[in-house]
């Protein structure tokens, strides 16, 4: 006779038991959500940010947590110590600093003993929003953007909320991303860059906006410098961070502010000329990060970034490829950078490429491989380069006015978007020299040895 089996002995099965109630935790990470719903609201007397949104937002998400990642903490700021400026974005100012937390974060070990000394460290990364002592609405929507993407994978992981003591400026409390942005790694380590980072770092970022847009929502300001290196049990991954401008995906422009933010290289073309922002136009800021990461240079470096480069990125200026790579790559950023929106790929279809680019790489028999192996082998010969020498790092000098922070950027009049077929057919203006390189400035490691 065949044994039936209830939906309860299924999850008893696939989870422990919860050492308080007995009953199945709700998540594999130990978690469970009744038991930690009632301490949470036990807790709740004994602490306040002293806004009654932010205390709101934060408990709402401790009573409905289905796992460690789901839930945010009030975080009193004599709990870091070291804290160190990073940098200043186009939005806020970056910190770094070590919490000290009594509980174990990720499974939260209630422990009402005032004398357990049993104290965790984490390096951390605090972000305040510029003038954020009374909280604004744009503040509370990144950290319910964030909290939205927590569980996904690769997005930067946001732990809580603190409040300046100093500046009183509310501060997000996030994972540090202890390798830096992309565009830093790309700065001081693109030299010995091998095919298959490059591919890697690609697939980590078409899964992080792959999520993002699963979530049905839009990141509206991705480019490398929210992209973030981070280490996580001795493997580095790339994770989509600042999640500030994230919208649903289906909210319609009448009912928000119709300026546009971002950074003037990765913001889609339709997007400078007012129309709706959509999903597409992330995977347009995606392409751009493709010709980036392949050609180790920031898009336009050697530009203004003024109205005349959005005129020019409308008439189909696009970075192009600085050395040669396998078609499949070309195809891919060419469609991303599609001037009409409804001709670029998904992020879906991003995410499923990309990760057989890196299996195909893999095996040398496949045809991708073949392609890389004779890419090298062209520029090696085009370029006269030889393998990568100690020094590592690029060498370029940045136009004065060429902006990588985000920003307001307000065009009037731009022209209807158009294609080219590439950068030699650009007419009537003048295209940048960005899609050029002194290879006797920069070393490429072709790593002769993988291909034997």
């Amino acid at each position: 006779m065949e044994q039936k089996y209830s939906n309860d002995d299924i999850i008893e099965e696939r989870y422990d038991l919860c050492k308080e109630c007995n009953h199945p935790y709700t998540s594999l990470d130990y978690w469970c959500q009744s038991c930690n719903a009632k301490n949470f609201q036990q807790n709740f007397k004994n602490w306040t940010s002293g806004n009654f949104n932010v205390d709101k937002l934060i408990r709402d998400s401790q009573i409905n947590a289905r796992n460690s990642l789901e839930k945010l903490e009030w975080i009193e700021y004599d709990n870091f110590e070291n804290i160190e400026y990073v940098a200043k974005g186009g939005f806020g100012i970056i910190y770094k600093a070590i919490w000290k937390e009594k509980n174990n974060y990720e499974t939260v070990q209630w422990n009402n003993d005032n004398n357990n000394n049993n104290v965790n460290y984490y390096k951390v990364a605090l972000k305040s929003l510029n003038n954020s002592k009374d909280i604004t609405s744009e503040f509370l929507n990144e950290i319910r953007s964030h909290l939205k993407m927590n569980n996904s994978e690769r997005i930067v992981k946001l732990y809580g909320i603190t409040k300046d003591s100093k500046t009183n400026d509310f501060m997000m409390v996030m994972e540090y991303a202890n390798n830096g942005s992309l565009r830093q790694k790309l700065n001081k380590d693109f030299n010995s860059f091998g095919w298959d980072e490059k591919l890697y770092i690609l697939r980590d970022i078409a899964y992080g906006l792959g999520n993002i847009h699963e979530k049905e929502l839009t990141h509206q300001d991705f480019h490398s410098g929210n992209i973030l290196n981070i280490k996580r049990n001795s493997l580095s991954f790339a994770n989509i961070t600042d999640l500030g401008l994230c919208k649903p995906a289906n909210e319609k422009v009448e009912k928000r502010n119709k300026n546009v933010y971002g950074v003037l290289p990765y913001v889609a073309p339709e997007v400078l000329r007012g129309k709706e922002y959509m999903q597409a136009s992330d995977v347009y800021s995606f392409g751009i990060i493709i010709y980036e990461i392949f050609n180790g240079l920031p898009p336009y470096y050697d530009m203004a970034h003024d109205e005349l480069l959005a005129i020019k990125i409308c008439r189909g200026l696009r970075p192009g490829f600085n050395i040669k790579v396998p078609q499949l790559i070309e195809n891919i950023a060419k469609k991303c950078v599609d001037a009409d929106p409804l001709k670029r790929p998904t992020a879906e279809y991003l995410k499923k490429i990309f990760d057989k680019c890196y299996i195909d790489y893999l095996d040398k028999n496949n045809e991708f491989f073949k392609q890389i192996n004779e890419a090298d082998k062209f520029n090696k010969k085009q370029y006269n380069v030889t393998k990568s020498s100690i020094n590592t790092e690029l060498i370029y000098n940045t136009h004065p006015q060429a902006i990588y922070a985000s920003r307001l950027l307000k065009f009037n009049n731009l022209p209807e978007p158009i294609n080219v077929d590439n950068n030699n057919d650009y007419l009537e203006v003048e295209y940048s020299e960005s899609t050029k390189i002194d290879f006797t400035k920069i070393d490429i490691n072709f790593q002769d040895n993988q291909y034997s």
